[in-house]
């Protein structure tokens, strides 16, 4: 090997997602990568964060810029009281941290400290990172997360287990010259920067955890016992496997197969039957920004297609900004009183527990557990219902992921497109974002434009999608 490669603590969210995706982060630099929309939007969030929270430090502190490893160690020596782009290396165990900040403590001690968007200091890859830091330093000081919302968390030696473990696998990671052997994950792989490296490989490979629920475990488990391939599943009996992790009784097995039968000859398995309530049906959808100041997600828009189902059945919930959300909430829970008086039968259709889970977090967000009509929608007669469990619980589907646009877009299924092919929930919170910043009033009209047109075909999507269950699947 000609260059030494450095453990550096920013490989800790790599190597959290993927063994193979780290390794190509170091062994492959003059890759470039280009990072999506969305992750752009938040490497972009990251830096005005990080940003802010120098103008915050500076008001009370003297701020110095580091510009190399002895840079940083001379301005350690002179005692300022803030390092900003810290280098700091351990040569002896190949260590290289660039932490946002190092703060003298009254100690006379630097602690390191990050801005990070994240909510919470407990995920994997901050502990890692800021614990690496503090290895660096050597101090026993905790380091700092200054985190999205404004707060402030420690990092202590609770980090080091995770630490010493990043420190080992990447250690021999970084060593191998081959490839690491992983498992495909459908929704991770996807948006993974070398998906169209490792997806051929995987498929040469007939690799069991390229099917739907055949997870990392499962797909070991199965090779455990002579099952390899996609194909020697296929032609397994549910009967002669045993239990493995994650696929245990008849019933599991027998899906397993099923997904393996499906897979490779596209055809639809109905292990159940589908019983989808009657009543008027008024299909239901939300988008929403997680990116938020204060890490509140903000619904800025609550869609519905009544009936009629067409384009121009389409009403909605809009808001311009996170201070307009309970204003929005209101408006919402007014309209669902209005259909409710207007259909007593009302289904109130979505896909997935999302629009669920958002309506109890804003009840609770705005303490209206006792409004009436929250209570009805989240009560035991609910109108609310989740047309993906009929879906999951009773196909077997000629699909890597049971997502809504797997299902609607695929051409031998639903067979419903959406207007812009490349709109998603993320694109939508792109979007969103940069409606926000717009300052043209035309753009900023042609934004929110395009952001109710997705949520439009959103909602007409679960809509052919129910008729699909009902013309292939109900009696």
């Amino acid at each position: 090997m000609n260059r030494q490669l450095f453990i550096k603590p920013s490989d800790a969210k790599s190597w959290s997602l993927c063994r193979r995706r780290v390794w190509f982060d170091n062994k492959s630099p003059s890759n470039t990568i280009e990072l999506d929309p969305f992750d752009q939007l938040v490497v972009e969030l990251g830096i005005a964060h990080e940003k802010n929270t120098y103008s915050q430090l500076a008001k009370k502190y003297q701020i110095e810029t580091a510009h190399s490893e002895f840079h940083t160690q001379e301005l350690m020596a002179q005692g300022v009281d803030v390092i900003y782009q810290a280098q700091l290396l351990d040569n002896v165990n190949g260590i290289v941290g660039y932490p946002d900040f190092l703060i003298r403590h009254n100690s006379g001690e630097y602690q390191a400290a990050d801005a990070k968007l994240s909510l919470s200091s407990e995920k994997k890859e901050i502990q890692i990172q800021l614990g690496l830091y503090r290895k660096l330093l050597g101090n026993g000081l905790a380091a700092v997360a200054y985190l999205g919302d404004g707060s402030q968390e420690e990092i202590t030696h609770k980090a080091d287990k995770p630490v010493n473990t990043f420190l080992s696998e990447m250690s021999e990671l970084l060593a191998n010259e081959a490839e690491p052997t992983v498992r495909y994950g459908h929704t991770k792989c996807k948006q993974c920067p070398y998906y169209a490296h490792c997806k051929p490989i995987f498929t040469a490979k007939d690799d069991l955890s390229l099917l739907y629920g055949i997870q990392g475990q499962a797909a070991d488990g199965l090779e455990s016992v002579g099952i390899e391939t996609i194909s020697d599943l296929s032609n397994a009996q549910a009967d002669n496997i045993p239990d493995i992790p994650y696929i245990k009784g008849f019933e599991n097995k027998h899906r397993a197969i099923l997904q393996a039968k499906s897979w490779q000859t596209g055809e639809v398995f109905q292990t159940g039957k589908i019983i989808l309530p009657e009543g008027t049906w008024i299909h239901f959808d939300i988008e929403d920004n997680p990116l938020t100041p204060d890490g509140k997600k903000h619904v800025y828009l609550w869609g519905f297609l009544l009936p009629g189902y067409s384009n121009t059945d389409f009403e909605y919930v809009w808001t311009n900004h996170q201070t307009q959300d309970k204003e929005g909430w209101i408006a919402f829970l007014k309209k669902i009183n209005e259909y409710r008086l207007k259909y007593p039968d009302l289904i109130l259709a979505h896909y997935s527990n999302h629009e669920l889970t958002t309506i109890k977090h804003y009840s609770e967000r705005y303490d209206m557990e006792d409004n009436e009509v929250i209570q009805w929608l989240l009560g035991d007669n609910s109108p609310l219902f989740d047309i993906q469990k009929p879906v999951t619980d009773s196909l077997v589907l000629p699909l890597q992921g049971y997502g809504l646009k797997d299902i609607c877009k695929h051409k031998d299924l639903v067979n419903f497109q959406w207007d812009d092919t490349d709109s998603g929930s993320q694109w939508s919170v792109v979007q969103f974002n940069h409606f926000l910043n717009e300052k043209s009033t035309i753009s900023k009209g042609k934004l929110r434009e395009e952001i109710l047109g997705y949520n439009r075909d959103d909602v007409m999507a679960t809509y052919k999608l129910e008729q699909w269950l009902r013309s292939k699947y109900i009696p």
